[in-house]
C-alpha cells in the first residue's frame, strides 16, 4: 500500500480509543504496519479487526517494565524492526495541589510519565540498527499552569523534558532515532469528555482555550508528520497543537 508512512512498523500506545485511534486508524491509512497496545482488550481487539490489513492489537500495561519488553519483543519477531513509536497512552485525574492523592499522584505518575520513559528506553534500543521515530504525547498542561490537574501536570512536564534529554542523547550517540513531542490542548476524546465535570467540581478557571474541543485527526495529522521522512531534520521539538490556547 502506497502512503507516507508505507511499510514502516509502528506501535501506537493507549490506542484502543481516543487520540490513540485517530493516530493509528490515520497510519494505517498512510500504510504503516500498525500494532496497537492499550489495558482495554476489548475495545482494542475491535479496532485492530475495523482497520484491518496488517493491524494486530496487543494488551500492554505501559507502566510496567516488564510488559514493554514482552511487546517490543513481539514486534521484533514478528515485523524484525521498529520504525515508529507514538506514547500515547496516559490517565488523569482532577485535583488541587492540596486535594490530590498519594494514590492518584502514583497512577497518573506511573502511566504518563513511567510508560513513556520504559517506551523511549526500549523503543530506542529496537530502533537502533533501522533509526526511526518516537513521538510522545504530552500536553498543553506541561506549556500552562492548570491548578485543577496538579498531577497531569506534572506527569506531561516530565514527558517534555524526558523528550529532549532523549533527543540529545539520540543525536551524540550518532543513532538516527528522534524523538518529539506533543502538546494538545483539549481534544474530542472520552478521557476529556469524562474528566470535565469533575473539574468543574473543583471550581471556575480563569484560564481559557481559544477554541473549544478539537478534533483528533488534526493530533493524528500532526503525529503523522513527526513520524514521516517529512520530519527528518527535526529532533528534541516539543510542538503545540491547540489553536495558540498556550499563548493566548
Amino acid at each position: 500500500m502506497a502512503g507516507r508512512m508505507a511499510g514502516k512498523v509502528v506501535l501506537v500506545t493507549g490506542a484502543a480509543r481516543g487520540l490513540g485511534e485517530a493516530d493509528a486508524r490515520l497510519l494505517a491509512s498512510e500504510g504503516a504496519i500498525v500494532v496497537l497496545s492499550d489495558i482495554d482488550d476489548v475495545a482494542g481487539t475491535m479496532l485492530a479487526a475495523d482497520i484491518g490489513g496488517d493491524a494486530i492489537f496487543l494488551g500492554h500495561d505501559v507502566s510496567r517494565e516488564d510488559e514493554w519488553e514482552r511487546v517490543i519483543s513481539h514486534v521484533l519477531r514478528k515485523h524484525g524492526r521498529l520504525d515508529g513509536l507514538v506514547n500515547n497512552a496516559g490517565v488523569v485525574e482532577a485535583g488541587t495541589i492540596e486535594s490530590t492523592t498519594e494514590a492518584e499522584w502514583r497512577r497518573v505518575m506511573a502511566v504518563s510519565a513511567d510508560g513513556t520513559f520504559f517506551g523511549c528506553k526500549h523503543g530506542v534500543t529496537a530502533m537502533r540498527e533501522n533509526g526511526g521515530s518516537i513521538v510522545n504525547m504530552a500536553s498543553i498542561a506541561s506549556l500552562r499552569g492548570q491548578w485543577r490537574f496538579t498531577a497531569y501536570c506534572a506527569a506531561k512536564g516530565a514527558v517534555e523534558a524526558l523528550t529532549r534529554a532523549v533527543a540529545v542523547y539520540c543525536a551524540e550517540q550518532d543513532l538516527k532515532v528522534r524523538c518529539n513531542s506533543l502538546h494538545p490542548s483539549g481534544f474530542d476524546t472520552p478521557m476529556v469528555r469524562n474528566i470535565g465535570a469533575r473539574a468543574q467540581a473543583l471550581g471556575p478557571s480563569r484560564a481559557t482555550a481559544a477554541v473549544g474541543l478539537g478534533d483528533p485527526v488534526d493530533v493524528a495529522k500532526a503525529v503523522l508528520f513527526l513520524l514521516s521522512e517529512e520530519s527528518r531534520y527535526i529532533n528534541g521539538v516539543a510542538l503545540s497543537v491547540d489553536n495558540g490556547a498556550a499563548v493566548s
